[in-house]
């Protein structure tokens, strides 16, 4: 039997090493391991080169690592939303760098990296800052952009629930990025609101098999961002 559990957030953790690249789940507050996130502050990993679909909100989750001065990088579509307080001043002071990445292409970039597609061509971006110094080719008369697929050294993932072997259920717009940032993580690490024991749960509703899982965190009452951005939580 293989028990993938984790006893804690920060055990889950532990191994992040500084000058990683941690790709970390979201789309809004159904996918962001906030969790994850604080233990990875408390841990003090450094140098990161953060992947995401935003730079997170407020001053806790992702937001509070890049306040934190933990990241070097980041590849995201959205780094600038109506609560993003942290990363634009980052950014203009040079302390961390950006590529910009059409969400789609995101998105595309991850799941291609987690089946082992080195490249792929899209007409997102052509003609437009995004494309300069990428090679572009036609096919059939339109201009397409190549593109490479993304990979990383750890993936924090959110999701609802999970078994002991690592199979996982998410919640609505958590599957947009979680699923595939599990494939293409060589170490992915789930935290959810609960872990079933093996069995407990319907093999034909799992969304991520548990092969693509290596650690399972249990966060029976997770944060909401949401909730902590509008009290004007910060973390640490």
């Amino acid at each position: 039997m293989i028990d993938k559990r984790a006893s804690s957030a920060a055990e889950a953790v532990a191994d992040v090493f500084d000058g990683a690249s941690v790709m970390v789940s979201g789309f809004g507050e159904a996918g962001s391991p906030v969790e994850l996130i604080h233990a990875l502050i408390d841990q003090g990993a450094s140098d990161l080169t953060v992947i995401s679909n935003n730079t997170g909100s407020g001053e806790v989750g992702l937001a509070a690592l890049l306040k934190a001065g933990r990241v070097s990088k980041v590849i995201c579509s959205f780094p600038r939303t109506a609560n993003s307080t942290v990363f634009p001043d980052l950014y203009r002071s040079g302390k961390t760098t950006l590529e910009l990445v059409p969400q789609g292409t995101l998105a595309e970039r991850i799941r291609a990296g987690g089946a082992g597609i080195p490249a792929f061509f899209t007409p997102a971006a052509v003609g437009t800052p995004l494309a300069e110094g990428k090679e572009q080719r036609e096919f059939d008369g339109r201009t397409y952009v190549m593109e490479h697929g993304l990979t990383a050294d750890f993936a924090l993932i959110k999701g609802r629930a999970a078994d002991t072997h690592g199979n996982v259920l998410y919640n609505m717009t958590a599957r947009n990025f979680g699923p595939p940032m599990a494939m293409a993580a060589r170490t992915s690490i789930v935290q959810v609101a609960e872990v079933f024991e093996a069995g407990g749960l319907d093999p034909e509703t799992v969304v991520t098999p548990g092969i693509f899982v290596d650690r399972v965190v249990e966060i029976a009452d997770p944060v909401h961002e949401s909730t902590l951005v509008a009290a004007g939580a910060t973390y640490p």
